[in-house]
């Protein structure tokens, strides 16, 4: 860990319109808001931890029709552009974006208020997965353990605390997942369950179909179940983050795809941060009609 800390210093986070974010971003904020978005757009919008990749597979393969050399054609960060991300000295993933044919597959992590306006102006398709609070917690904590270009985050103990604060990029998991939830039916929003796909993903997938207004064979469909499974995309390197380097993605602290079944965050919390997380999160989640599965 100090030798990665040595090769590459960990960021500090700085808040935009109040949202923690990386000052690289800030600083192409307006650039960001100006995004044009089409029409003909599917933006895959997740807080992270919850299942992002696993979407983009799915509808990559989808689109590809289940051509699996189609898919792996490049890594999934350059399929799908993330449109807020930015890492200096590499140019912001916008500008991969605005390359792009139409239709383009974007992703990302921006809270609801935060998306760039022409998304709704233009009406483009949006699939937003919600995961339970305390696997995302778990998930996170690992994934900012191996992930240099984010803030360090301490001891579990400590993130634990952060992460309820809302104190860790892209901000609160409660404002976020109610945010996009309260949404949902004003604009075209598909709101799929982390634990629902785990649990049925030829259910949800067919899902994702009907909303992306796709038909496919059941062969196909089939296929994309398997390539989609957690232990095929945990060997697949243009879905896994393996092609990036240690300095950026260091997967022996962690591997970026690291467990993927529910109830993981047994295994982490006491029963006192248990108790304690419980009794934050009904007090946050007071009045909405949103609810998760902490385990299948």
């Amino acid at each position: 860990m100090a030798l990665n800390t040595e090769v590459r210093k960990r960021p500090q986070l700085r808040e935009v319109e109040g949202i923690p974010l990386l000052p690289a971003i800030g600083d192409h904020w307006n650039q960001i808001q100006k995004f044009e978005a089409k029409p003909d757009d599917l933006l895959i919008c997740t807080y992270p931890k919850s299942g992002t990749t696993w979407i983009q597979e799915i509808v990559d393969m989808i689109e590809q029709n289940g051509d699996l050399e189609k898919c792996q054609r490049t890594s999934i960060d350059f399929r799908h552009p993330f449109i807020e991300w930015v890492q200096p000295p590499e140019p912001p993933d916008l500008d991969l974006a605005n390359k792009m044919p139409s239709p383009r597959t974007l992703k990302s992590h921006l809270p609801i208020q935060m998306i760039p306006p022409s998304f709704w102006e233009k009406n483009s398709k949006i699939i937003y997965v919600a995961r339970n609070a305390k696997d995302c917690l778990v998930s996170y904590y690992h994934f900012s353990r191996m992930n240099q270009l984010l803030p360090d985050p301490g001891t579990w103990k400590d993130y634990v605390e952060t992460f309820k604060t809302g104190k860790v990029m892209w901000g609160s998991w409660y404002d976020h997942v109610k945010g996009w939830w309260d949404a949902k039916d004003k604009h075209r929003i598909l709101y799929l369950f982390y634990e629902d796909v785990k649990e049925d993903p030829k259910r949800e997938i067919q899902k994702i179909l009907k909303f992306l207004e796709k038909d496919i064979s059941d062969e196909i469909l089939k296929k994309i179940i398997y390539h989609t499974s957690f232990d095929v995309m945990k060997h697949n390197p243009m879905a896994n983050y393996t092609t990036l380097p240690a300095s950026i993605m260091d997967h022996s602290i962690s591997p970026f795809m690291r467990k993927g079944m529910p109830g993981d965050w047994k295994n982490y919390f006491t029963v006192a941060q248990n108790e304690e997380f419980d009794k934050d999160y009904q007090k946050k989640m007071a009045g909405s009609t949103l609810t998760f599965r902490t385990e299948i």
